[in-house]
């Protein structure tokens, strides 16, 4: 009964980390993302974002990841799956409603810059379909994104 107190202080510190991402935190990775290519160009954020050890790679299990796309649709790096991913046409990728996932973010950072594309995607903890948002901006020709559930 001693550390009643420690724990008391520490758990709601766990359970924060423990829930889901927020649309700040998507929005501040794909920030830091673009102010990384600033300093130290697209080719190296490319790779610190493929690397397995990378600055942007979350490996596996990490909901919150970067993601680079080219203007064709074209998979440039994914902070996760890189090996099955990266350099994969991906323009057709559609949600269970059809709608065209990469071809809207395409959109939203030719038209707008930056912005949110809702979308349905699969948890890939349960398996599920949800509803997922995806905070991108348009960068030296390609665009840059990370998305969150709606959980």
């Amino acid at each position: 009964m001693r550390n009643l107190p420690l724990i008391a202080a520490v758990l709601p510190c766990v359970l924060a980390s423990a829930q889901s991402p927020t649309p700040a935190q998507a929005e501040s990775l794909v920030k830091r993302a673009v102010t990384y290519a600033r300093t130290h160009g697209i080719e190296k954020l490319i790779q610190q974002t493929n690397q397995a050890n990378g600055v942007f790679h979350v490996g596996s299990g990490g909901e919150m990841y970067l993601f680079i796309y080219d203007q064709a649709g074209i998979c440039k790096a994914i902070g996760f799956n890189s090996v099955e991913l990266v350099g994969k046409d991906r323009s057709g990728l559609k949600d269970p409603t059809g709608k065209l996932i990469i071809q809207e973010m395409l959109k939203v950072g030719k038209t707008k810059g930056k912005g949110w594309v809702d979308y349905q995607y699969p948890d890939p903890v349960s398996g599920k379909v949800l509803q997922k948002t995806s905070y991108i901006e348009a960068f030296e020709g390609l665009i840059l994104g990370c998305g969150i559930y709606k959980r």
